[in-house]
């Protein structure tokens, strides 16, 4: 463990280094005239790197391994730039590829890069990852006793893969317990939550989508046409933990609700601009309808969001989405390693990289924790368990598209809540904020 996290230490002040060094010639090189030496100088960049490295080599207070500094910045590199990207070496690589489209089970776990580790966007519903109370924010350290630190993210996915019945396991760095805990999961079939419906008080019709894997977008479709046939005259879209499916999902379950304007744009340096825009034909219904959001709100479901937001045709109430909407793809390299990284970026009808800025809700409140108290092994402790309490999110998602509550009230000192413009970049103080 100690050389672990000195190594660890090691690449992230090698990183650190780097991007000071590099970010000083940037700075330099964008205030000097025309003729100085371009921005986009890779090689006097890399010239920066090498010196560092050798630097470290000669200067370290001990011989270091140039080779775990060198795969620690690499994969630093990348998590700078993207926290979904990998760097699979070659031997990584042709197992990534062998097993990339073989059906196993798995864990339930829907993951990103954060601080060099492995992170939790969510948890699945009903998986064996959720029933050990694993959730948004945690951090796995180690899988199999092997240190997450500088892991590519499509290696760790594989780790967690394998035959249904066989545990695996994986040390958790919780937000409720600072202290690394050692949980056994036992891998399983897991499936994606199917879309449910239901009609409230008041004639609100309540859509919870949970996935937007496979042909789920078209189950949203004939639930929301289930709940108009019921009479609903007002609707709630809860995408709350809904990150699966492929990102352009979340068009099709924006233009339900809207019959012009641009839903999205995808667009890269290598990648043509690419615009999402609304069918007329597959508008649905053109009522009430306010949007709830939490922080393991990702992917399609955030396009879906910041789309309907920003074209005003909804107020989102929650928290703030993940980031997480991009086109990745492989790169093979020379070596037989590759690399796996986004190309291009969806982005809202405003013009906001939602990878970059994710989506900020107009009404912005926390969720309220409904989990126990854990102890050192990560079991809930008897008698930790909360009483059941409202779900502060769809009372007031509710209380907003039926008239109860408007956003003048929320605006109101007080009020607990922080309501904002989705056409600024920055959240509002209520009394600054325009009428809307």
């Amino acid at each position: 463990m100690y050389n672990r996290l000195k190594w660890s230490i090691v690449g992230t002040s090698t990183l650190l280094v780097v991007g000071l060094l590099v970010g000083a010639i940037y700075g330099r090189t964008a205030s000097a005239s025309s003729t100085s030496t371009p921005n986009d100088d890779v090689y006097g960049h890399l010239r920066v790197y090498s010196e560092v490295l050798q630097r470290i080599k000669l200067e370290y207070v001990e011989d270091p391994d140039m080779k775990s500094v060198t795969l620690g910045a690499i994969n630093g590199l990348l998590e700078s730039v993207d926290p979904f990207a990998s760097y699979l070496n070659a031997d990584q690589y042709k197992q990534y590829m062998k097993n990339k489209d073989s059906a196993k089970a798995d864990v339930g776990l829907i993951l990103a890069k954060k601080f060099g580790y492995i992170s939790v966007i969510d948890a699945l519903p009903n998986s064996p990852a959720m029933k050990a109370n694993i959730t948004a924010g945690d951090l796995i350290e180690t899988i199999n006793g092997v240190a997450t630190r500088d892991m590519p993210l499509a290696y760790a996915e594989q780790l967690l893969a394998g035959d249904a019945g066989t545990n695996i396991e994986v040390t958790v760095l919780r937000m409720r317990n600072p202290d690394p805990q050692k949980v056994t999961l036992t891998r399983a079939a897991v499936a994606y939550p199917d879309v449910t419906a239901k009609m409230l008080p008041n004639e609100v019709g309540y859509l919870k989508v949970e996935s937007l894997e496979g042909n789920r977008p078209a189950e949203v479709k004939s639930k929301l046409q289930g709940l108009l046939k019921q009479g609903a005259k007002y609707v709630v879209l809860d995408l709350r933990h809904c990150a699966t499916g492929d990102p352009q999902s979340g068009v099709p379950v924006a233009n339900l609700f809207v019959d012009k304007g641009d839903i999205t744009y995808a667009k890269g340096q290598k990648y043509d601009k690419t615009d999402f825009e609304a069918k007329p034909e597959a508008d649905v219904y053109n009522g009430p309808l306010v949007v709830i959001t939490n922080r393991a709100t990702a992917g399609g479901a955030e396009i879906a969001a910041a789309g309907l937001m920003e074209l005003k045709r909804a107020q989102v109430v929650g928290e703030r989405t993940f980031g997480d909407a991009g086109v990745r793809r492989t790169v093979q390299m020379e070596d037989g390693a590759a690399v796996i990284l986004s190309v291009a970026k969806y982005y809202s009808p405003n013009g906001k990289a939602i990878q970059d800025t994710q989506v900020i809700p107009t009404v912005q409140m926390n969720e309220n924790d409904n989990s126990p108290e854990l102890d050192q092994d990560g079991n809930p402790i008897p008698g930790t368990e909360p009483k059941t309490v409202e779900d502060n999110l769809l009372k007031q998602a509710v209380d907003l598209v039926t008239g109860k509550t408007s956003l003048a009230d929320l605006r109101k000192p007080n009020s607990g809540v922080i309501v904002r413009d989705p056409s600024k970049a920055i959240d509002i103080p209520p009394d600054q904020e325009e009428n809307q």
